[in-house]
């Protein structure tokens, strides 16, 4: 759930869930922003970008998957983005490369369960004053490069991302957390699977939380790339591509941690 307006999401998490449950709920949400391209006079968000050449810093290796280079999908320019995440954002400025296993490669002398393993993604950082344009290595596919501006928005935990210690609800009359936001929330769902977005929290738009919890609390959710024909990416049927790392592990900034997850339907 996403909303342009804090003031706003608070209220209707009060209206509709009552005042503790709703505060509850709203002390969950996460700044974060949709990725929406540069035109129609939108700028573009420092260097922030869907495909083209990775932002590596000199020396860098380009990452691979039992020998099988990685395709870079995104960069992240977090320095564009650190004034509205704020604390939510604990590292120091820095580019981020997403990268991950092209399905269209030739896998065909290797074994598809180690490929997909958690090698098939990687997310890289560069420091922006030292990062140069690196090209893709064959066989690994190179997409346009498309500058982004990023929306800033407020959002919420998809309904299976709240789990029943995080609110109080009524368990005579619900069977879980999720059925409470199901039944009183749902219709605020506006569906952002089909679209890129950048930190905050994912929406799966399944019956599945992309955003595995450890003794520190959910996973950060860093990036959601959607099927995109003009880009000329997909995962499956309407798949959409979710990272996402430990809470730890950011504020370490060690992104070697990161995970990613594909949901399609």
């Amino acid at each position: 759930m996403q909303f342009d307006d804090p003031a706003d999401m608070i209220r209707q998490c009060t209206e509709r869930l009552g005042e503790k449950t709703g505060r509850q709920f709203s002390a969950m949400a996460r700044r974060g922003f949709r990725l929406v391209r540069s035109t129609d006079g939108l700028p573009a968000s420092g260097r922030c970008r869907l495909g083209g050449a990775a932002l590596l810093e000199p020396g860098a290796l380009w990452p691979e998957q039992n020998g099988i280079p990685l395709s870079l999908h995104a960069v992240l320019d977090t320095d564009a983005l650190a004034t509205w995440l704020g604390d939510e954002l604990p590292i120091r400025p820095c580019l981020l490369n997403f990268f991950h296993l092209d399905p269209d490669l030739p896998y065909e002398e290797y074994r598809i369960l180690d490929l997909l393993g958690s090698g098939a993604c990687r997310v890289i950082p560069a420091d922006p004053a030292r990062a140069v344009e690196t090209t893709a290595p064959e066989p690994a596919r190179s997409y346009p490069a498309t500058p982004v501006h990023a929306v800033e928005v407020t959002m919420l935990p998809d309904c299976w991302d709240v789990e029943d210690d995080d609110v109080e609800f009524d368990r005579d009359e619900h069977w879980g957390a999720a059925s409470l936001m199901l039944s009183e929330m749902g219709d605020l769902d506006g569906n952002t699977a089909g679209s890129h977005c950048a930190f905050g929290w994912p929406d799966t738009s399944h019956t599945l939380s992309v955003s595995p919890r450890d003794a520190d609390g959910p996973a950060v959710h860093l990036l959601q790339l959607a099927e995109d024909t003009e880009l000329g990416w997909g995962w499956g049927d309407a798949g959409t591509l979710y990272f996402t790392i430990p809470v730890k592990a950011l504020a370490n900034g060690d992104f070697s941690k990161a995970e990613v997850q594909i949901l399609c339907c």
